[in-house]
């Protein structure tokens, strides 16, 4: 006798049906990130449906109080084997469409550091895709990992802050406390990477004229090339920390 479950395969298809209280808005947006939009219906209620490579996007009707700027919209994960190309290419669209990568307010995309194993966009309707690697470590440190201590532990907690939470001013406020409170103590190598996130995190916030405070501490210090190979990949645009390193001896 046949059952139901004999009936069942497994080549089901989940796809993410988001709220859209910003549609104009949205599908501007991910058209600019090459999105296909297979679906677009603004009347009697909101459907959009786009497609990318290998995955979708579905979006419908939000609630009348639904705030985008509150960023509490809805989400999704895209599981992909490699996260780098996927940033990679929404940057070059990015640039193209808007002359630069969206990392403020709505639309935006979280930087990649090399070795991350997840980034997120957050749509114009305040919806917020995460794209992460399948192997993604299972016990990644969400609030800082206790083993470490000092400065140290201030980085990792900016790192989390960064990468995982999309909160580059919690990030900064971490990194410009631990450097005043933590860095006496702490080796080179440490100070350098804080100074390089900060000096990131000024660029991304819009608080240049921090930059060359901490750029002149950057160049004070000496660093081994190894360590500055550390220290870069740390942040995501190493070109930033190039006016700031100090001279080779040769």
């Amino acid at each position: 006798m046949t059952t139901n479950e004999d009936r069942v395969h497994p080549n089901e298809t989940a796809v993410p049906l988001l709220p859209c209280p910003a549609p104009q808005e949205t599908l501007a947006f991910w058209r600019a990130l090459g999105f296909e939009v297979t679906h677009e219906q603004m009347r009697p209620y909101v459907y959009l449906a786009l497609r990318w490579s290998g995955f979708d996007l579905h979006y419908g009707p939000a609630p009348k109080d639904l705030d985008p700027a509150r960023e509490q919209s809805g989400g999704c994960l895209v599981m992909v084997d490699s996260v780098a190309p996927y940033h990679a290419a929404f940057t070059d669209a990015m640039r193209r469409a808007y002359g630069k990568v969206l990392v403020k307010g709505l639309p935006r995309m979280s930087r990649y550091r090399a070795g991350a194993s997840r980034f997120s966009i957050v749509d114009p309707s305040g919806n917020t895709i995460i794209f992460i690697r399948r192997d993604e470590p299972q016990d990644l440190e969400y609030g800082g990992s206790k083993a470490l201590e000092g400065l140290a532990r201030v980085l990792d907690n900016a790192r989390i802050l960064r990468e995982f939470k999309s909160d580059d001013r919690a990030a900064y406020r971490a990194l410009d406390s631990g450097m005043r409170r933590r860095a006496e103590d702490a080796p080179v190598v440490e100070q350098a990477t804080a100074l390089a996130g900060l000096i990131e995190l000024s660029v991304a916030l819009g608080k240049t004229d921090r930059v060359p405070e901490w750029g002149a501490q950057l160049r004070a210090l000496t660093l081994t090339e190894p360590e500055r190979a550390q220290v870069r990949s740390f942040v995501a645009d190493p070109a930033l920390l190039e006016p700031w390193w100090r001279p080779q001896a040769t």
